[in-house]
């Protein structure tokens, strides 16, 4: 059977993107969301000449003329309406954040200012006019655009949507994600196996990796049993944006999922890619429904959703997303099948270089390995020598 390449599997993965539409949440509640609106600045930044240090407000013309002692007429507090200096020979106290007095234009700190009796006497022989003043509008103008449409909003994004008064805002929907295991041999984590059996991981370390990218996924398990498994999966085609499969997709005479999926109409876009681990992925749609099934081994569905769901859902909701990571090659390596590798790797830095040093493990299975690692360097399928020093793209998990 023809295998499809990493690079070609990725691509048709991309090509089948969704669009799972727009809501309105409230500002507090979007941080790692993708915004779907341009903000833009609703007044000046800052929205009036604003005093920067403590001191005492002047006109500088004053100063400049020889004027030294200032009568104080009063306080301009922030958050205050704006006072005005009736005698420019005068000063105003002002503190920091408030409105920049009328009639003055320069601020003094208090640290260069000795005030007694209602008096203030400067202590310094120059000053800069508007010095200690944050002109109005010198960070943005109004009508700025502040934050670009699909931008994932951080905490920066959250202060400045406070900011400009955007209590609710326009997101791209989360897709409705289920995540579904197979088989007898499973049991949940709250169980003790018996003898032949396992505990349910797979699913949940499927669940933490989406809510890395905010979506709660939901989950299933199906024994091994046709039947059940195309009425289960039948209703999930209704039900869901995305169904993700973990095991059941290879040659084992229990491996259902391509045969039900088929007989439930699912386009099959492609099964088995050339690639360790993970070569029996297998990708299919049916509407607007998303099937990603992956093999069943504990790394290859890790490598598989980082490697392949992650890419497709930021496409989807409109992350312009490129992985640029790359690292070296701390020691020589082998792997003889044509396949792409993705090689669980330890990270360290080397005067200014990442480093990838391989970690050994017993396999695909070994899931305990992936707490060894930090990432996957992805080796190219026509080579078998790989030289310490070469570079290579880089999936980081920590």
């Amino acid at each position: 059977m023809n295998l499809t390449t990493v690079e070609k599997a990725l691509d048709i993965i991309l090509s089948n993107s969704e669009n799972f539409g727009i809501e309105e949440v409230s500002f507090l509640n979007s941080r790692g969301r993708v915004l779907k609106e341009d903000i833009v600045a609703d007044r000046d930044f800052p929205p009036f000449n604003r005093v920067s240090m403590d001191g005492i407000a002047i006109q500088s013309e004053a100063f400049f003329k020889g004027v030294r002692t200032f009568d104080i007429e009063g306080i301009q507090a922030a958050g205050n309406p704006q006072l005005h200096l009736q005698n420019s020979h005068n000063c105003l106290e002002a503190m920091t954040g408030a409105v920049l007095p009328k009639n003055t234009d320069a601020v003094i700190p208090y640290e260069l200012v000795e005030i007694n009796n209602g008096t203030a006497t400067v202590g310094v022989e120059s000053i800069k006019k508007f010095q200690n003043i944050h002109k109005k509008g010198l960070d943005r103008k109004q009508g700025t655009l502040l934050i670009h449409k699909d931008t994932v909003i951080s905490s920066a994004e959250i202060g400045v949507l406070a900011t400009v008064g955007k209590s609710t805002i326009k997101v791209a929907k989360q897709p409705k994600v289920i995540i579904v295991s197979t088989g007898n041999e499973l049991v949940e984590v709250s169980e003790t196996p018996k003898e032949h059996q396992i505990r349910r991981s797979n699913v949940y370390t499927l669940v933490s990796l989406l809510e890395r990218l905010n979506i709660k996924a939901e989950t299933a398990h199906i024994l091994d049993d046709k039947e059940l498994l195309k009425q289960r999966i039948k209703s999930f085609l209704n039900d869901y944006d995305v169904l993700l499969f973990s095991g059941a997709v290879s040659k084992g005479k229990y491996d259902f999922i391509p045969e039900v999926l088929d007989n439930l109409g699912v386009n099959k876009l492609f099964h088995r890619v050339q690639q360790r681990p993970g070569k029996p992925f297998w990708f299919g749609k049916k509407d607007t429904t998303t099937i990603f099934a992956f093999p069943g081994n504990p790394v290859s569905t890790f490598v598989g959703c980082l490697k392949y769901f992650y890419p497709w859902f930021q496409k989807s909701v409109g992350i312009n997303f490129e992985n640029k990571q790359q690292a070296a090659l701390s020691d020589d390596f082998y792997f003889k099948p044509q396949l792409t590798y993705f090689l669980q790797v330890k990270l360290t830095q080397n005067e200014g270089t990442l480093m990838a040093t391989p970690i050994s493990g017993r396999g695909s299975g070994d899931l305990a390995n992936l707490i060894d690692a930090d990432a996957f360097l992805e080796l190219p399928a026509d080579r078998t020598n790989f030289t310490k020093g070469e570079v290579f793209p880089l999936i980081n998990y920590r």
